[in-house]
């Protein structure tokens, strides 16, 4: 899958992302099936505001983004349903899990709503046990640290099929330790699928082998 970010310039923001040079902002941007990309976004650059244009949470951007050949913002729910259940995967900087569900409830809930998920039910013990939260499983995530919600937001992002992988910071509470753990398990899961990775943070990384840098 082939997303095309077509002078992409976000409106709340115009004045200040223009103010200065970008590679992604008010460029004609392809990421090509398969890629590993890094957006270094400084804060205060917009690269929540990135990821969630690609996601079309927000659509008060000027320019265009396409999904293959398909305008994004054209999509009917239905379609855009679809490329969020068996295209697009991702892992947003406020993770978005239900407190008052479990974990595992809360991993599971979007697994069972997806009639496409080709993983079964024990893959998430497998994770978890490679991410060290299987003690948490049962736990409501509202009780869980942050550092442990982003490894379950992570094993939720890799139990569903994806052509694209979109992280926001999902390191930025973990330890050395830890983020080299869910950076093996994301780099195997992406190699699996031939999946693209798009990965936004504020600093440079060794954690994977990026085909393309990029400066928000």
């Amino acid at each position: 899958m082939t997303i095309t970010l077509d002078h992409i310039v976000p409106v709340p923001i115009k004045e200040k992302v223009l103010a200065r040079p970008s590679d992604v902002w008010n460029q004609m941007l392809v990421l090509q099936a398969g890629e590993w990309v890094k957006v270094k976004a400084p804060s205060g650059t917009g690269k929540t505001t990135l990821v969630h244009i690609i996601w079309q949470l927000r659509k008060d951007y000027e320019g265009r983004v396409k999904y293959n050949n398909e305008l994004a913002d054209r999509l009917q729910p239905e379609p855009m349903a679809q490329f969020r259940q068996t295209k697009l995967s991702v892992v947003f900087q406020d993770l978005r899990l239900f407190g008052q569900l479990t974990a595992r409830e809360n991993i599971e809930l979007k697994r069972l709503m997806n009639e496409k998920a080709d993983y079964p039910s024990s893959a998430i013990d497998d994770m978890a046990a490679q991410l060290g939260v299987t003690h948490v499983l049962n736990q409501r995530a509202s009780t869980c640290s942050y550092g442990e919600q982003q490894r379950l937001a992570i094993i939720r992002a890799l139990m569903q099929p994806f052509e694209w992988l979109i992280m926001d910071e999902p390191f930025s509470h973990l330890d050395k330790v830890n983020t080299a753990k869910a950076a093996h398990l994301i780099a195997d899961e992406c190699k699996k699928r031939g999946a693209g990775f798009l990965l936004t943070d504020l600093d440079e990384d060794n954690h994977f082998s990026y085909t393309r840098h990029l400066n928000l």
